[in-house]
């Protein structure tokens, strides 16, 4: 996996800088996150690994499929990247290319898990507070987890706050075992 990471670095930079000088990194962003789900499905990999189809036919079934997606230097990225035996790494270049997007923008993807609905206004209010406290933008989304009988849990890259009922049950448990 790391040796995949590696030979996608120097595609996604790439495509990071040519984004970046455009203006268009939201565009690049879903673009590649488009390219990236279809080389990744199931019967198109099985076509792209085909060994009789030549690199520009395999660049041609991306671009077709995604067409509608693509500017004219995706479609450049998309052969570069077949001409070189890369399409492969869409996948690893994608998720680079976000992360470049993310530190670029000063911002991060947060996650908050509760146990019940939160309405919009604490929703607003939790990543307001995060953005204080890691002194960046947070994109914060939420989703309800019954599990975890009340309270909630936030995830921020590597930052996970535990303030539901489950997890201090769980640590009240671990507590008395000890």
């Amino acid at each position: 996996m790391s040796e995949l990471i590696t030979a996608a670095r120097p595609y996604a930079r790439a495509a990071f800088q040519v984004a970046n000088e455009t203006n268009a990194l939201t565009q690049w962003d879903e673009m590649l996150g488009l390219c990236a789900a279809v080389a990744a499905d199931q019967s198109v990999s099985a076509l792209l690994h085909n060994p009789s189809l030549s690199w520009q036919q395999e660049a041609e079934i991306v671009e077709h499929i995604c067409a509608e997606h693509l500017d004219e230097r995706g479609v450049n990225f998309i052969r570069l990247l077949a001409e070189s035996d890369r399409l492969s790494l869409l996948s690893d270049i994608a998720e680079l290319f976000h992360q470049y997007r993310i530190e670029a923008d000063a911002s991060i993807d947060a996650e908050l898990i509760s146990a019940h609905d939160t309405d919009q206004a604490a929703v607003d209010k939790i990543a307001d507070s995060l953005s204080k406290r890691l002194g960046k933008k947070v994109s914060l989304s939420s989703s309800t987890d019954a599990a975890l009988i009340g309270g909630a849990i936030i995830r921020a890259g590597d930052i996970v706050i535990d303030g539901s009922i489950r997890g201090r049950l769980e640590k009240l448990a671990t507590d008395m075992a000890n």
